[in-house]
């Protein structure tokens, strides 16, 4: 029942405010059935699956040689500056063969590993490997920033042989661009494409692997979401969902792969909140667990960077006043997520269409009911806090 509940992601879209959004049968149908199930052994499935999520450790190993902007990197999949405090030290000479683990500031159980530089004329790539156990890691990035030398290609084979995945990334893309922008008759398409395939013919000895270029400074340029994508076939679910609340908002795209995964959470989150006693809803006859909505909000708010720490860093990074961008902000949870906040989404006119599933639901248990009313405010949430999130991206004029 638990794999179940992620997987009915589009079961319910949830209706816009002043409009029931109930008019499809189809629809309706399949909420109801899914409701039937709505039992207190679900409901236990569906906590426990919650927990999983929440629990997931991903461990992500990035390496490279000494100066490729593997540190950068580091600080930036973080949502972090470079001097940031927490950040990973840059411009700093390796001279130990030490792995350094640094925790997301915002989800303590997603790890990005800083691995030491692989360009010593020593360097074993089989020893590299088992001393730093590799076991640990989920998979490898390997960066580049000019051509990927020899060692990176060794490491590759070896990562290779023990069945783990691999990425390259070729960094600092846009010192490229900058540099070749100066020239007559520039075609920037052409220069990345030219980069790309200079980077594959490189790699030729372990197959002609994809590379994807990135720019460090803006994530949101570039094949950052293209290398997602790849990371998405060799994840679990929940490995995925941790990867992708855990990195920054740097485009409209990255808001959107974070509002269709939040809205699959949100199926086993109404799940878990419909208790069959509980604080009851205004204005119905069920009630639903407010702590599950609001640990949800709080974490949806956290992945879309509408925190204080978030409009911070962006407003430092932009150089822009941290004001000017909360004043995008439109949504219930413009001052945060709170108890009254959450409270305070029951009394608003969208309420108006979650009230008409009890009648949808009638002759169900109290508990299917609450399901489809909780479903509805958490994806009611998760909307506005998409859009209050592009509104910030706009404001930045990024």
């Amino acid at each position: 029942m638990a794999e179940a509940l992620y997987e009915t992601a589009d079961v319910f879209t949830g209706p816009d405010e002043g409009n029931s959004g109930y008019e499809s049968p189809d629809n309706v149908s399949e909420i109801q059935n899914y409701a039937k199930s709505s039992t207190k052994e679900s409901k236990m499935k569906a906590k426990k699956h919650l927990d999983q999520m929440e629990n997931v450790t991903l461990n992500i190993a990035v390496t490279g040689e000494s100066g490729v902007g593997k540190s950068t990197f580091v600080n930036a999949i973080r949502g972090l500056k470079d001097g940031e405090p927490g950040a990973a030290e840059t411009g700093v000479t390796e001279t130990t063969l030490r792995a350094v683990r640094y925790t997301h500031p915002t989800m303590p159980n997603v790890y990005i590993w800083d691995l030491p530089g692989i360009g010593t004329p020593n360097f074993k790539a089989k020893r590299y490997l088992k001393e730093l156990q590799f076991d640990n890691f989920d998979f490898f990035i390997i960066i580049g920033s000019n051509r990927f030398k020899e060692n990176d290609i060794m490491l590759a084979k070896e990562i290779q042989k023990m069945k783990k995945t691999f990425y390259f990334v070729r960094s600092k893309v846009d010192n490229d661009i900058q540099a070749e922008s100066r020239k007559k008759n520039f075609n920037e398409e052409q220069v990345l494409q030219k980069i790309k395939q200079s980077c594959r013919e490189n790699l030729a000895p372990v197959g002609h692997p994809k590379v994807f270029l990135i720019s460090t400074f803006d994530l949101g340029k570039y094949d950052f979401n293209k290398l997602l994508e790849s990371l998405k076939d060799n994840l679990s679910d929940h490995k995925w969902l941790a990867l992708i609340n855990s990195l920054p908002v740097c485009s409209v795209g990255m808001i959107e792969k974070k509002k269709k995964l939040l809205n699959n959470v949100a199926i086993a989150a109404a799940a878990a909140a419909a208790p069959s006693a509980g604080v009851f809803l205004p204005g119905f006859s069920v009630g639903c667990e407010i702590g599950i909505m609001l640990k949800f909000f709080q974490t949806a708010h956290v992945s879309f960077g509408l925190d204080d720490r978030s409009i911070h860093n962006l407003a430092e990074r932009i150089n822009k006043p941290e004001v000017q961008l909360k004043s995008a902000m439109k949504s219930h949870f413009v001052h945060g997520v709170s108890d009254s906040m959450v409270a305070a989404m029951f009394r608003t006119k969208g309420m108006t269409a979650a009230k008409t599933l009890e009648t949808v639901f009638s002759g169900l248990p109290g508990m299917a009911i609450a399901f489809g009313t909780t479903l509805f405010l958490l994806r009611q949430g998760i909307k506005e806090m998409a859009e209050d999130a592009k509104a910030v991206l706009a404001a930045a004029d990024l």
